[in-house]
């Protein structure tokens, strides 16, 4: 009678415990838009922070940290040594209530919302597990089945979404077809834009130019893949709409080709080639030729020619019976060009359309994307002229503040990449304080293999700027720390260091929030 109270209690504790587990990793893959290979990707990350290459790594003489995910993984193999498997049940269940550390079941930033989605994944993992602790039954070791998936939810979870990925592209495509139907029969010009940063400042500055006239419909932020962008078009275009502006976001190739076969843009707009979903496409040659696909079916297409890779697309553009309209800050040769100073002035074609005072917030070269493109709509130049001024600032990019304290605050949540890490750098370094300058950010990521290089470049910047570097969790904390010869702060969470900074800066401080990290990554 005691051994069936025991195995009964055992095995609620480990369905408690797989539980758990499966808590914590459906919130990483709701959160990573169901990828499969996100799933390993972060186990990988939890279990062992990443610093970078092996070359770098050596370089900095700095080993990976030893995570609580060792301890247990030590403890189990030493425990299936010992042959006991109340033991290996006993370890298992501590490391699926507590692993990885950090990784909490609730989540700070983001909790799980039970969609069709999420319940028909964690349903289909869950029988599989159950079939797993059936097997396992049947042995001579039976609790080394519901072991083995305790500490299997990750791969189990990306096997399940690996399998219904067909299925859900079916279900997806209903509302594809929706989409399809009412942007045919309500017929907006259609604009899209892509970029590896810089989109969603150049959507918004665009409507900001376009609105007044009526008719403009724009997709919401982070709206800009098949899912978001076929939603959009269902909710929120407008009988009355004559200029749809799309986001194209993409993750590998193919994916933006396949927006435009049926989300068709008469006038395109690529704002950046840069290393951003790097970690994913590998090579920036990949990430040319992915945004290069919102070209294919456009009659023109804008082109910020600021960019070293972009500067040589319109000839080939050109050559192949396109419209180009060429946008920058920098580039002489710019058609549309916002040459900032003093006062900022806006050419078109070599002469002055309009001068008007900096925009704080606004992106110059964004802003002449915008510009371009509203111009190709059939904006007069006589209007955008009387609307730059009004261009605003789009919320969580480089805006500049100052708090009820005195402290002046950039808020960059929302870049998370090298060129506008460098940018937000420089408005710190340009701010006329008479304190201290603090840097607080959890790094760049997704740059695949440059990701420690370019988190040690980023706090060298930081520290030439003058700036007290404060890291948030430790993702990056490796490259950042090497990256300076003075002392960091580190804390767990924004929220911790966002308390540090209200208790320790005064008026006449300055703050850079670069980058916030949900926290599914450590």
């Amino acid at each position: 009678m005691m051994s069936v109270i025991v195995n009964v209690a055992l095995a609620l504790t480990v369905a408690v415990a797989f539980g758990a587990q499966m808590l914590r990793w459906l919130r990483v893959l709701q959160r990573e838009h169901y990828e499969a290979a996100s799933m390993h990707r972060f186990l990988g990350r939890w279990s062992s922070p990443p610093v970078g290459s092996a070359k770098t790594a050596q370089a900095s003489n700095r080993r990976r940290p030893l995570t609580l995910t060792h301890v247990m993984v030590l403890a189990l193999g030493l425990a299936l040594l010992s042959r006991r498997d109340e033991l290996v049940v006993a370890v298992s269940i501590v490391y699926a209530l507590t692993c990885p550390w950090g990784l909490s079941i609730k989540g700070r930033t983001g909790q799980l919302q039970w969609t069709r989605r999420l319940t028909t994944t964690a349903v289909v993992a869950t029988i599989g597990a159950g079939l797993v602790v059936a097997l396992g039954l049947l042995g001579p070791r039976p609790w080394l089945g519901a072991v083995v998936v305790v500490w299997a939810v990750p791969l189990g979870l990306e096997l399940s979404a690996r399998v219904l990925e067909p299925y859900e592209r079916r279900q997806a495509q209903r509302f594809v077809v929706q989409a399809s139907e009412r942007l045919g029969r309500i017929a907006p010009r259609v604009v899209a834009i892509t970029g590896s940063y810089g989109k969603t400042s150049t959507k918004n500055h665009l409507a900001d130019l376009v609105a007044p006239d009526g008719g403009i419909v724009a997709s919401p932020r982070s709206f800009n893949n098949r899912a978001g962008l076929s939603r959009a078009i269902n909710e929120n275009l407008t009988e009355d709409a004559r200029v749809f502006i799309a986001e194209m976001g993409t993750y590998g190739p193919g994916e933006i080709r396949a927006l435009c076969e049926w989300c068709t843009p008469e006038i395109a707009i690529v704002t950046a080639i840069g290393p951003v979903h790097l970690e994913r496409m590998k090579t920036l040659d990949v990430i040319e030729g992915a945004k290069f696909e919102i070209t294919e079916r456009a009659n023109t297409v804008v082109v910020n020619v600021d960019d070293d890779r972009l500067s040589r697309w319109p000839e080939r553009l050109v050559n192949e019976g396109k419209r180009v309209r060429t946008a920058g800050s920098m580039n002489e040769t710019a058609s549309v060009r916002v040459i900032t100073g003093e006062r900022w002035l806006v050419t078109l074609d070599g002469r002055e359309l309009v001068e008007v005072a900096p925009l704080g917030g606004v992106q110059p070269t964004n802003l002449a994307c915008a510009i371009a493109a509203a111009l190709e709509i059939g904006v007069t130049e006589a209007h955008v002229a009387e609307r730059v001024a009004g261009v605003g600032a789009v919320a969580n990019r480089a805006n500049v503040l100052t708090a009820a304290s005195g402290v002046v605050v950039i808020d960059d949540t929302f870049n998370a990449n090298p060129a506008s890490a460098a940018s937000a750098l420089e408005v710190l370094r340009r701010l006329n304080l008479a304190g201290r300058r603090v840097v607080v950010t959890p790094g760049l990521i997704e740059l695949g293999r440059d990701q420690y290089a370019e988190n040690l470049r980023l706090a060298r910047r930081a520290e030439a700027v003058g700036a007290e570097l404060v890291v948030v969790g430790r993702t990056n904390a490796v490259a950042l720390q090497a990256g300076v010869t003075h002392a960091l702060r580190r804390f767990d969470t924004r929220n911790e260091a966002v308390a540090w900074v209200r208790s320790a800066l005064v008026s006449g401080d300055g703050v850079l929030y670069l980058n916030d990290l949900p926290d599914h990554y450590p």
